[in-house]
């Protein structure tokens, strides 16, 4: 899938989600560039959810927002033969989204969620689920 493609996969799939669960997200932004996973060599994150948290007192983030990001050069280096683009894409999606309506809630379930997957993952296993 060429990035001008997955792009517009993107586009057509947020155009999908209801605006009340966008509510406070500046958008989605998807990048060309793969994002290794820090401390993972050979795994790469195929998204993630960028919250700036409260303004400083030095108005540091001033206009940033909230937003999703997704790597296309990511998807594509886990991309193999029979990848199913789509779904991959709407799963990741989903799942940055997810992160953010925790946040507007106060909540961070997910966050310790993806931080036990990888531990584990870490750790050489893969991480029970539930």
């Amino acid at each position: 899938m060429t990035y001008e493609a997955f792009v517009k996969l993107v586009e057509r799939l947020w155009d999908e989600i209801p605006e009340d669960f966008k509510r406070g997200l500046q958008g989605v932004h998807v990048f060309p560039e793969a994002k290794p996973e820090p401390g993972l060599p050979g795994v790469w994150r195929l998204g993630e959810y960028l919250d700036p948290g409260p303004p400083s007192a030095f108005g540091g983030f001033e206009g940033l927002g909230r937003h999703i990001a997704l790597y296309y050069g990511s998807f594509q280096r886990v991309a193999g033969k029979g990848f199913k683009w789509e779904e991959e894409v709407w799963e990741t999606l989903l799942h940055e989204l997810r992160h953010h309506l925790e946040s507007l809630a106060g909540r961070d379930d997910l966050v310790q969620e993806d931080l036990k997957r990888l531990d584990a993952f870490r750790r050489g296993g893969l991480p029970e689920e539930g």
